[in-house]
């Protein structure tokens, strides 16, 4: 039994433990231009996040982003969701396939996909324009709006999945004997198929918040000049050569990312726990 379970520790420790202790090791010096003779560990770079507003507001960005993305990508996806795992039409396989077709594309690709429908040439200005909306081309992009836009884009697929397979096992003879007994559509939802589907909400609102924090390719391409988030923070010190300050950003991530899968694990209720 021991021996099977062999390779999934290498593969964990190889690829997860030692990285991460390698990042932990360099956040504890500060980088060779900076370090005063005779200097050994030093809390130094985490404390320099806290102290600068500068980079608290950095933080607090990326944090915002990600909330903002996951409210958004939750209230489009639930309904989808509900209708993928209820629906028997024979069109539902597309259906599927075509929420993971995103998925499918290389993230540059459609990044700039959207550049080019947002841009101030692009096709929804230019429609925007042709039907009167607006006199002159809105700034859809190099901005939070053109960000966020493309990150929903990016991760809703996340989302939906994770929420219809969670609605797909909620019996549905529930909402029928709700029904027959004079609730709602709205109160069977409230009472039933909402509180059985948080497992679901939890997983999918933790997956997509930190994917959200940790993107880069989106924000890099789509995002302007106070755009700013950690991940583009850590590659701008990686290009400055501060290695050891860039690797205390990746730990902050890091302890992000745990605390929310602290919070989601204790938050949301896991059907059949209590069995």
């Amino acid at each position: 039994m021991f021996f099977c379970l062999v390779p999934i520790v290498v593969l964990l420790v190889a690829f997860f433990v030692l990285p991460f202790g390698v990042m932990l090791y360099e956040s504890l010096f500060l980088s060779p231009l900076q370090a005063p003779a005779g200097v050994s560990l030093t809390f130094a770079n985490y404390v320099k996040l806290f102290g600068d507003f500068f980079y608290i507001k950095v933080l607090l960005q990326t944090l915002a982003l990600g909330a903002v993305v996951t409210i958004l990508s939750l209230i489009i996806a639930y309904p989808v969701a509900y209708m993928l795992a209820r629906t028997r039409s024979r069109w539902r396989q597309l259906l599927v396939f075509l929420v993971i077709s995103p998925l499918i594309v290389s993230i540059v690709i459609r990044s700039y996909g959207w550049m080019v429908l947002l841009g101030r040439a692009g096709t929804v200005n230019s429609m925007f324009v042709a039907i009167g909306l607006t006199d002159h081309p809105l700034p859809l992009m190099y901005n939070w709006f053109g960000v966020v836009i493309a990150l929903t884009h990016v991760l809703l697929p996340y989302m939906i999945l994770t929420l219809a397979s969670v609605i797909e096992g909620i019996p549905e003879s529930l909402e029928d004997t709700a029904a027959v007994l004079g609730a709602a559509w709205f109160t069977r939802f409230r009472l039933i198929v909402f509180p059985l589907s948080l497992e679901g909400v939890g997983s999918g609102v933790t997956l997509v918040f930190m994917l959200a924090i940790g993107s880069f390719v989106s924000v890099l391409l789509l995002g302007g000049s106070d755009t700013l988030i950690l991940p583009l923070m850590i590659y701008q010190q990686v290009i400055l050569i501060n290695n050891n300050f860039a690797a205390a950003l990746g730990m902050y991530l890091l302890v992000i990312s745990v605390a929310l899968l602290y919070v989601q694990r204790h938050a949301f209720t896991v059907r059949g726990a209590a069995a």
